[in-house]
């Protein structure tokens, strides 16, 4: 490590609360945007000098300003072992080998950092975290190169590596310091890509006079806004994050006075302990990706409405999607997007035989190896295993509830939609600050406790759940729904018929003498809704009646028209 080099951060971390280690991180992302800009300046013809002068930087982070010698010797071993496997060891065993290798190695960094019990302090296991998943997809993406291009889906022969890479652009892969410490993850196509300027080619049929503006001779667009805008919004979310943690913090839902609060109260300071912990990821994620924008990795080619380049191929976080998710799944897809991609393209779909559909086994070994993958405190298990359930639980309204406020067709919503939107959205968003406070407080003992200081609310709720939807109101909810349907295509033959008995030219006024309105089908409309207002008020004065259907609903019908159908 640099002399002296602490003494600044010791001073700013006296003024922000927050120790040197996190200061110098956040300072570390900074000072790759500068680095960035001058690593995109270095001639396209000569990607050798881009790949030294990312090693270069990489090891002034890793030494010059966090000693990390041991971590020097971490991603060799990591490195080193998966080329190895990839070069020397053959058949389907050799991306397991990479995968098993790979995630052993980092569970011993996971162990001696739990032992520590340092949270504050950098080490090289965050590092090692995103080194695993740009590892264990090389290893795959090596393997896919062996394969027949015919037995491949489209993501496989879009990243398959045909031949080995040299050692100079795997080191470059390795240690791209841009995103070094907390990703953004990558495959090695990408590096590829990005590093030969393949990624800037127009596609066939643009235009040239649409491409993005570029610099002199290079082939890298100007990416100086969008990474501007990130690095802005990325300091904004860390500045909130010291504010807010400030407030909300662990010791505080931990201590005696938290329970000095209602119920509800004690939810909100949950809730707002789970932002400002997804504060921090923001900002952190924001600033690493605004610093392989200005490198030009995150260049996702041109939107088709726009002419304009888009810049996400590497976004992590969505923090407005995640704020608003109505559901798990909009939840979950807005967070840690990469992670996310890595456990599908390499767990979920690899798992799962060819030609068919992904099934519990492919969930339990995504589970698992999510959990595996952040290391071995207990809050991580807890949280990832009432997240599985919810996920259960969510499936099974959005597929056996949600359709009843949506039209027969299931096209558009009713008029309560509304009202189903604002409870999906209440509970999803109640729900994750309860499973996510483990994640937050990791020991099993401090996440039973700051649980049962809120009732287990969540799990009382998920468990209700699952017991509502494996009772026979299951089975009752799938029958309502089917009677909608025949309901809807019993209305629609009706409506066939009728215009296949009335052939001639729809009329705006009904036909004089033949007494048939000139549009049967909205006569059918206004005829089964007079018989749901009439169902309706029924009800209100307390009487035991419900819509009728079939040939109910016929007879109804033909009493309202005053014929036969």
């Amino acid at each position: 490590m640099l002399p002296y080099i602490d003494l600044p951060f010791a001073y700013a971390g006296s003024a922000t609360g927050a120790s040197i280690d996190e200061l110098k991180l956040i300072f570390s992302f900074l000072l790759s945007y500068p680095l960035a800009g001058l690593l995109k300046r270095i001639p396209d013809a000569k990607p050798y000098q881009k790949n030294l002068f990312i090693i270069l930087v990489s090891l002034f982070y890793l030494v010059g300003l966090f000693d990390l010698w041991a971590g020097i010797r971490t991603i060799f071993i990591s490195s080193a072992g998966a080329y190895i496997i990839a070069k020397y060891v053959d058949g389907s065993f050799m991306p397991w080998a990479g995968f098993v290798f790979l995630m052993g190695h980092m569970s011993i960094s996971h162990i001696y950092r739990q032992s520590a019990n340092a949270p504050d302090k950098v080490d090289i296991t965050g590092a090692q975290m995103v080194l695993v998943m740009k590892l264990t997809g090389f290893c795959w993406n090596v393997y896919d190169g062996r394969l027949k291009q015919e037995d491949l889906a489209d993501f496989q022969k879009e990243r398959a590596l045909l031949q080995l890479p040299g050692l100079l652009d795997f080191a470059g892969f390795v240690l791209f310091f841009p995103s070094m410490f907390a990703g953004p993850s990558f495959d090695f196509v990408d590096y590829q890509r990005w590093i030969t300027t393949t990624m800037f080619d127009l596609p066939q049929g643009v235009d040239p006079k649409h491409a993005p503006r570029t610099r002199k001779q290079r082939k890298i667009p100007r990416s100086g806004t969008p990474a501007a805008f990130k690095a802005l919004a990325g300091l904004l979310w860390v500045f909130l994050f010291l504010k807010f943690s400030a407030w909300y913090n662990t010791e505080f839902v931990l201590s005696s006075t938290y329970m000095n609060y209602s119920l509800l109260r004690r939810i909100w300071i949950l809730a707002m302990l789970g932002f400002a912990t997804r504060m921090k990821y923001y900002g952190v994620w924001y600033l690493t990706e605004g610093a392989c924008i200005l490198s030009g990795l995150g260049y996702k080619g041109i939107d088709a409405r726009t002419g304009r380049a888009r810049w996400n191929r590497l976004e992590n976080v969505d923090p407005w999607g995640i704020e608003t998710a109505q559901n798990t799944r909009a939840y979950l897809e807005s967070w840690n997007k990469n992670t996310n991609n890595w456990l599908r393209n390499y767990m979920y779909l690899r798992v799962t035989p060819k030609c068919r559909r992904p099934g519990f086994r492919a969930t339990l070994a995504t589970f698992v190896t999510s959990a595996f993958w952040h290391g071995f405190y207990p809050g991580y298990y807890l949280s990832f295993l009432l997240a599985a359930l919810l996920q259960t639980v969510a499936k099974n309204f959005r597929r056996y509830v949600r359709p009843f406020f949506l039209t027969p067709d299931g096209q558009r919503p009713t008029k309560y939609k509304m009202y189903y939107d604002a409870v999906s959205y209440f509970t999803t968003q109640m729900a994750f600050c309860f499973t996510t406070a483990p994640f937050v407080l990791l020991t099993l003992s401090a996440s039973l406790l700051v649980w049962s200081r809120v009732y287990f609310y969540a799990v009382i709720g998920t468990a209700a759940s699952m017991a509502f939807f494996a009772s026979p109101a299951k089975t009752w909810l799938i029958r309502q729904q089917n009677a909608r349907q025949k309901d809807v295509k019993w209305m629609q033959q009706q409506r066939q018929q009728q215009q296949a008995s009335s052939p001639e030219p729809k009329l705006e006024h009904p036909i004089m003498g033949g007494g048939l309105p000139s549009d049967p089908g909205k006569e059918l409309d206004d005829a089964v809704r007079e018989i749901k207002e009439e169902v309706e008020v029924r009800k209100k004065r307390g009487l035991s009646v419900s819509m009728p259907r079939g040939a109910d609903m016929k007879v109804a019908m033909e009493k309202k028209l005053g014929r036969k159908l």
